[in-house]
């Protein structure tokens, strides 16, 4: 197998289908809950791009940006 470089790696929305008034649509690893569609829909531009969300216990990827989850009882 080649290594990965940034020649050989497709984005989401060249390898996703287009769907007529797609908001946006997102490649999840865990099925979502309304909490988190509702979450989703604030986060996410409606211009019918798809995005790739990957769900971890203490952080999650966003399009490949890792996003720390925060517990709120830690915050002073």
């Amino acid at each position: 197998m080649p290594p990965m470089t940034k020649y050989n790696v497709k984005d989401i929305n060249e390898i996703m289908p287009k769907i007529p008034n797609m908001r946006w649509g997102a490649l999840l690893n865990k099925y979502p809950t309304n909490d988190k569609v509702k979450q989703m829909n604030k986060i996410f531009p409606h211009n019918g791009k798809w995005h790739s969300v990957f769900e971890e216990e203490d952080q999650v990827f966003v399009d490949g940006v890792r996003i720390w989850k925060k517990d709120m009882k830690a915050w002073a």
